[in-house]
């Protein structure tokens, strides 16, 4: 296929005028479809309604030590949680706490503890001149309303299939000790689905950070959220807490994870693990904050799932249902655009979405477009801080939520509006 950028501008008014016509009829159909966020579809959901029957009026409702789930009390999980989701992280479960339903709460939290009362007896930050974080790019946009919301400066640090930036992040988490995090989601990363490669991992453990309240913000969101069962098509990621404590800086990293998107989104268990002088440090607000989290939704997971073998099983569900629709999306993209030179994705092998950059300049008006014609995406420059994308060009697919036939006529929408803008583009440069 022909690059657009070879051809001449009377072929590009010939090709502008047939994609006009493609879009003028995709609108008439008058599409509503959404692809704005990286929802689990309802069969997935489907999945762990059984869930539901694992807790009845006559169950035993008492965790292994004998403590009644039903009243007050263990405040951070009880043994059997910790013993599971200590299994999803790759931890012994001394060095976890169970918390509620949602992680992103937590690293909420955490970031606002940090102000008003400091890291492990360090400065608060509210009593700072100046907070910065670094926030590798493209990236959630959720983590970075965090660090807006509290007026923190954000530093973008370039992605690559290796991880971020290591050289960058090194000089500056060592030159300035106003930086007091890195934002990470390390395996399959959102929106790109990278894993970060094991050196990226050893150097992260090893960083020699100016500030001393310095901490890895390491979002393992998608631990075992893989898109195939053969372990060779899954991506491998080293422990960080293990690497950390053998380079000599065991408190430098919060490792979060929760069930969101193994079990029910908003109705999980998310947990934090990291050295026991974190968690101590963590439990000092818990125990002023809370009596206790849902302990009876702790005993239900762990009954339904059992322990990692359980939790891999029923992932294996996911996958199947998740697989098609990630194939069916890239294959459109190859079929489509492919060869054009007009825009590139990755081809994750987990997690939750796709990454496309398209053309600089044009990745706004490919998402209006798609909008216009019945197609919500998530909005260009999301993922970014500031929601600014320096180039105009990421755009990030969540193919988990639509119908396989819903997301089928989205890809076609999509596809057709990256023609369109990119011709319109290059027409105009």
């Amino acid at each position: 296929m022909q690059k657009y950028s070879e051809m001449n501008r009377d072929q590009l008014l010939v090709l502008r005028k047939e994609l006009e016509q493609q879009y003028a009829d995709i609108k008439a159909q008058g599409l509503a479809l959404d692809m704005s966020r990286g929802k689990p579809a309802a069969d997935q959901l489907d999945l762990s309604m059984d869930m539901m029957d694992v807790l009845g009026s006559n169950t035993d409702l008492k965790c292994e030590t004998g403590v009644d789930c039903r009243n007050y009390g263990v405040i951070d999980g009880i043994p059997e949680a910790k013993r599971l989701l200590g299994e999803i992280s790759e931890v012994d479960p001394e060095h976890i706490i169970i918390y509620g339903n949602s992680s992103l709460n937590v690293m909420f939290d955490t970031v606002a503890r940090s102000f008003t009362h400091g890291v492990m007896g360090n400065t608060p930050w509210c009593k700072l001149d100046k907070v910065k974080f670094l926030c590798p790019v493209p990236g959630y946009d959720r983590h970075f309303k965090v660090t807006e919301f509290f007026g923190i400066e954000m530093i973008n640090v370039p992605m690559s299939p290796e991880g971020p930036d290591m050289d960058m992040v090194e000089k500056l988490v060592s030159e300035d000790p106003a930086i007091k995090g890195i934002w990470c989601v390390p395996k399959y990363s959102n929106p790109q689905g990278y894993t970060y490669s094991e050196e990226t991992v050893k150097r992260f453990a090893r960083l020699k950070p100016a500030a001393p309240d310095f901490r890895i913000y390491w979002d393992n969101a998608y631990s075992v959220h893989h898109l195939y069962d053969e372990p060779e098509k899954q991506d491998f990621l080293l422990e960080i807490l293990e690497e950390c404590a053998k380079a000599g800086n065991p408190d430098i990293v919060y490792k979060f994870t929760s069930t969101s998107k193994i079990s029910f989104p908003g109705s999980g268990i998310a947990a934090v693990a990291a050295s026991k002088a974190n968690l101590d440090d963590f439990r000092k607000y818990m125990t002023v904050q809370t009596i206790g989290h849902d302990k009876l939704n702790q005993l239900r997971h762990v009954r339904f799932f059992k322990n990692l073998d359980g939790i891999h099983a029923h992932m294996s569900k996911h996958a199947a249902i998740l697989r098609p629709k990630f194939e069916m999306v890239e294959k459109t993209l190859e079929a489509e655009l492919g060869g054009l030179g007009i825009g590139e994705w990755t081809t994750p092998k987990g997690g939750y979405f796709i990454s496309f950059d398209s053309m600089e300049g044009c990745a706004k008006k490919i998402v209006a477009m798609a909008k216009e014609a019945g197609v919500v995406m998530t909005g260009a420059g999301a993922t970014y801080p500031y929601g600014k994308d320096p180039k105009d060009s990421n755009i990030r697919i969540a193919p988990s939520f639509p119908t396989t036939e819903d997301l089928e006529k989205a890809a076609q929408v999509f596809v057709v509006c990256v023609k369109l803008a990119s011709v319109e583009k290059l027409l105009a440069d």
